[in-house]
């Protein structure tokens, strides 16, 4: 097999990749990025933790009461504690960048 083909066809295409992060493409749609809380809205219901298919959320006694704690790291982004959250506190984003040196960046408490 020659591979001369495949190159003579591809070399007039537009490319596939870019050189992120100096060029960004927009995000589709039904991207599902990272979570934001709004820690003055949650009433510490204790819905979002129940629901939790990857128990990303862990319940801790605060001053105010129960508060969720969120591990970004073992979220699916399945949403179901944004669907449930009966204040809104918790709301989706279009933001896909997750990388960090440590486990611990990626808690949100």
């Amino acid at each position: 097999m020659s591979l001369v083909p495949d190159v003579l066809r591809n070399l007039f295409r537009r490319r596939a990749t870019i050189m992120y992060p100096e060029e960004r493409r927009e995000p589709p749609e039904s991207l599902r990025g990272k979570l934001r809380f709004e820690r003055s809205k949650c009433i510490g219901c204790r819905l979002c933790w129940r629901v939790c298919p990857a128990s990303a959320i862990e319940i801790v006694k605060g001053e105010r009461g129960f508060r969720p704690v969120f591990h970004i790291y073992r979220c699916i982004y399945c949403y179901l504690c944004v669907e449930v959250c009966p204040v809104k506190a918790i709301k989706p984003t279009k933001d896909y960048e997750n990388v960090v040196l440590r486990k611990e960046d990626l808690v949100v408490r």
